[in-house]
C-alpha cells in the first residue's frame, strides 16, 4: 500500500494545501492540527498509481479489512484530543500510521498498538523511514497497554460497542479519551475527560463510520 519511492514535490504540496482548506471549511479550527495535516505527505501511504486519491477527503482501503481514515475524521479526533507537546498518547488501531504521524507532528510521545499483524509489521518499518518514530506494539488494544500506563491521552481509531473500562482506568487524572462508540456500521464520537479516579465527564459528537474495534472489549476476533 505504501509508495515505493518517497518524493514530495510542488504538486503534492499544493494538493495538500487544498486538502487543508477542505477540512478547515468543514469546521476544523485548531491551527496546530491543520499545520500537522499540511506537513504529512499522505501520498506516501498510497501506491503511486493512486496518487489522485491521496489528497481527497475520503477513507481508502489499505488491506486486511482496514482503511486509511478520512483526513477530516483524523483532524476531528485530533482536535478533540487537545494535544499538548510532550504528552504521552496511546493510539489504539495503528492502521496505516497516518493518525500516529499527526500526533507526532503535534509533539506527542506516541505509543500505538495494532491488532492486525500484517499492518503492524508494515507500519513499524515504514514510518521511521518517513522520519516518524513511535513505539509500535502488536496486540489487543481494546484492553489498553497497562505496562505503559497511565496516559495523558488515548485515541481509538476503530468503532467500539462500548467504552472499554480499562482505557478509562489507564488515563491520567485530567486525561482525555476519544473513541467512536456504536454498532458495526455507525458510531457517535465520544470524548471522555477523567475528572477524578471515579469521575468522568462525557460529551458526544457527530456520527462517523469506522471499521470495527477488535479484541476483548471490541467486536471479538
Amino acid at each position: 500500500m505504501f509508495a515505493a519511492v518517497f518524493e514530495d514535490n510542488y504538486r503534492t504540496k499544493g494538493l495538500r494545501r487544498n486538502l487543508v482548506k477542505t477540512i478547515e471549511s468543514k469546521g476544523i479550527k485548531d491551527i496546530n492540527v491543520l499545520n500537522a495535516i499540511n506537513k504529512i505527505p499522505r501520498h506516501y501511504f498510497f501506491d503511486q498509481a493512486l496518487l489522485e486519491h491521496a489528497y481527497q477527503d475520503k477513507a481508502f482501503p489499505i488491506g486486511e479489512g482496514q482503511t486509511i481514515s478520512q483526513p477530516y475524521t483524523v483532524a476531528f479526533q485530533s482536535e478533540l484530543l487537545e494535544v499538548e507537546p510532550g504528552q504521552k498518547i496511546l493510539e489504539i488501531g495503528t492502521g496505516s500510521g497516518y493518525q500516529a504521524c499527526v500526533l507526532l507532528e503535534l509533539g506527542a510521545k506516541v505509543i500505538t498498538i495494532e491488532y492486525q499483524k500484517k499492518l503492524y509489521d508494515q507500519t513499524r518499518k515504514v514510518l521511521p523511514k518517513m522520519g516518524y518514530n513511535a513505539t509500535f506494539l502488536y496486540g489487543d488494544g481494546s484492553q489498553g497497554v497497562p505496562r505503559h500506563a497511565p496516559f495523558d491521552r488515548i485515541i481509538v481509531t476503530a468503532g467500539a460497542p462500548i467504552i472499554p473500562k480499562p482505557l478509562v482506568e489507564q488515563l491520567n487524572i485530567g486525561g482525555i479519551l476519544v473513541i467512536p462508540v456504536g454498532d458495526d456500521k455507525k458510531q457517535k464520537m465520544v470524548k471522555i475527560k477523567k475528572i477524578d479516579t471515579n469521575k468522568i465527564a462525557k460529551k458526544e459528537y457527530d456520527l462517523f463510520s469506522f471499521v470495527p474495534l477488535k479484541g476483548k472489549h471490541g467486536w471479538g476476533n
